[in-house]
């Protein structure tokens, strides 16, 4: 695809006025540490301004990310955030929602005309079935009338490919389902960014890598970048025909180009993030000391992009955090991240100087706040929900299975886990009877299965929509063969190498254990002689069949052992698996139990 010139993005409904202003909830953390404006800008009144000309200008940014077409109000944990208290206790408050979102925003912007709404990529993607069933058009019908702005790209923009991403930013039908209702889909009111994102032929943008807002003489710039490990984390035909480049050298790259156009105020985008120091939304990054409440790769990156750039909002994490961290020249610099699935969004203050066209770093002022339910349903995302729900619900709203209680993803082994992959070995074996596994990728779990309803299908009923949003990648179940030997290095692959820093423990089925020793370091942690097979050690030796979804056995989430394997059979998507595991071995009167999540053993 041709690079489109990086230019400010026409609009076919381009708004003429903004009402914004700065949320109605106070400011509790994120302040940089020399709050005060310049001396000049203390002077008098004239020399600030919300909707004048005086010399400094205050500019709102509303950003969010990683919304994953969470159009309905997320369930179960991805539902909810932890909020600490003045006494230092901490509450869960039911969070996110399409509705909500929208009137938290259009509620934080009223009373000012110098507002911006922005996102950190993964709008969609991964998303529940309301939007996924229809390839996402529905999220970006919300995200136009929700007046967004901009967004980086994510790696989830690339689950479908390059092509099915153009035609969100551009419209058009779906090349193969064609149009769901009577209008052709519009595309994005909004510009993605991709500044990293190259196609391997020409060398150049597969998007625009920038865009500036303007608004009275402010000017804003905006440069887009995904994480340069896109290609280790989405399915090689998502990324066929693309490079992906380091973030900081294109973010330094777009903001001398920037400068040279005279935009001197830029924020990056960044869909790569870090790992706070509490879960909390609210907790205090910088109380111990700039940066030192966040770990991770977003870090390393806001440290070594140029002091051009005045702050960062970034993802894919999914974490919650308002920190500063010092940029190169060794000023404090705001870093945010507003969770995901619409539960949160963040209020920035960017003070703008006219007389030098930068933003006054030393004013720069943010904190996350909840997108609760206690505030009235925007009515035009109410009828956008509905209409699509009308379209979805004969194929949603069918029951699949039954649980006897809610059945969770998180820890390091999970019973959801512990259940798709006995789902996936139990189709395997459907396949080829001599299937001895599977392995399942925790990133692949999306949401967790709740026995509350969600709709009207009753208490411990499993929808097929409910399903989806488990697993709505349409990876397919693969079987391929692997030596004892083989088979342990993916299991060490868990620990080491790319994985590492960050461990991504596989699910396994049932008759598969080993001990994970945490007090050890790589590879080591996982304890060789542990490892057993229905009791029996692993014959180093010996050919083992694995049940896995098509993008693991592609040697995805850094298991290259496991693009290894030979004799490959590629079978149904996994939600099939799922499907008919519950159905084969659930019913109303006899519904599944949790998974005990006992099959690891683990050492601290």
């Amino acid at each position: 695809m041709p690079a489109t010139a990086p230019s400010h993005h026409p609009r076919r409904r381009r708004r003429t006025t903004r009402l914004l202003a700065a949320a109605a909830t106070v400011v509790t953390a994120g302040a940089l540490a020399a709050a005060a404006l310049p001396a000049s800008a203390n002077a008098g009144e004239n020399h600030r301004s919300h909707g004048g000309h005086g010399r400094y200008q205050d500019v709102q940014l509303l950003s969010f990310n990683d919304l994953h077409g969470n159009l309905e109000p997320p369930t179960g944990s991805s539902g909810r955030v932890t909020e600490v208290q003045p006494d230092g206790t901490t509450k869960t408050i039911d969070a996110g929602g399409i509705e909500y979102l929208a009137t938290h925003l259009r509620e934080a912007r009223k009373g000012n005309r110098y507002s911006i709404t922005a996102a950190g990529g993964d709008m969609v993607g991964a998303s529940p079935l309301l939007s996924g069933l229809f390839h996402d058009e529905p999220t970006i019908e919300a995200l136009n009338k929700l007046d967004l702005d901009v967004t980086s790209v994510g790696n989830h923009e690339f689950d479908e490919g390059a092509k099915e991403l153009a035609r969100l930013q551009n419209g058009g039908c779906h090349p193969t389902e064609g149009c769901y209702t009577d209008k052709e889909f519009e595309g994005a009111d909004f510009p993605y960014l991709a500044a990293n994102v190259l196609d391997e032929k020409t060398g150049k943008p597969i998007l625009k890598p920038y865009w500036v807002w303007k608004q009275k003489g402010v000017k804003v710039g905006f440069i887009g970048v995904t994480l340069e490990g896109t290609p280790d984390i989405v399915s090689a035909e998502g990324v066929k025909g693309l490079a992906f480049k380091d973030e900081v050298e294109t973010i330094n790259k777009y903001a001398k180009e920037l400068q040279r156009q005279g935009v001197k105020s830029i924020v990056a985008l960044v869909h790569e993030g870090g790992f706070p120091a509490s879960s909390s939304y609210n907790y205090d990054c910088d109380s111990p000391g700039a940066g030192d409440g966040i770990s991770g790769p977003i870090a390393d990156i806001a440290k070594n992009v140029t002091p051009q750039v005045d702050a960062l909002v970034t993802g894919h994490t999914h974490a919650a955090y308002v920190c500063t961290i010092p940029d190169p020249a060794g000023k404090p610099r705001m870093v945010t991240s507003a969770s995901s699935f619409g539960r949160l969004y963040t209020d920035t203050t960017l003070t703008y100087d006219r007389a030098t066209g930068d933003i006054a770093r030393t004013a720069v002022k943010s904190a996350n706040h909840v997108v609760t339910r206690d505030v009235p349903k925007a009515p035009d995302m109410t009828r956008l929900i509905d209409r699509w729900s009308t379209l979805a619900a004969p194929v949603g709203n069918r029951a699949i299975g039954y649980i006897s209680g809610d059945i969770d993803r998180g820890g390091t082994e999970s019973p959801l886990g512990d259940l798709i992959a006995d789902a996936q070995l139990a189709y395997g074996k459907t396949q080829d009877p001599e299937t001895d596994l599977a392995l399942m990728n925790p990133g692949g779990i999306r949401a967790p299965l709740t026995y509350a309803a969600s709709g009207g299908e009753g208490d411990g009923v499993v929808t097929y929509a409910e399903g989806f949003t488990v697993q709505p990648f349409a990876n397919t179940v693969n079987l391929k063969d692997y030596t004892g030997a083989q088979l342990i290095q993916v299991l060490k692959e868990q620990v080491s190498g790319p994985n590492e820093a960050a461990p991504k423990i596989l699910q396994i089925s049932s008759g598969l254990t080993y001990t994970l020793d945490l007090t050890k370091t790589g590879a080591d942690r996982v304890v060789t002689d542990s490892i057993r097979l229905d009791g029996a050690p692993i014959d180093v030796n010996a050919t083992y069949r694995v049940a896995s979804n098509s993008f693991l056995a592609g040697g995805g989430d850094g298991f290259p052992t496991l693009n290894e394997g030979t004799n490959e059979l590629v079978g149904a998507d996994d939600l099939t698996a799922l499907e008919q595991y519950l159905t084969a071995n659930s019913s109303a009167a006899d519904p599944i139990e949790p998974p005990a999540a006992d099959r690891i053993t683990i050492v601290q």
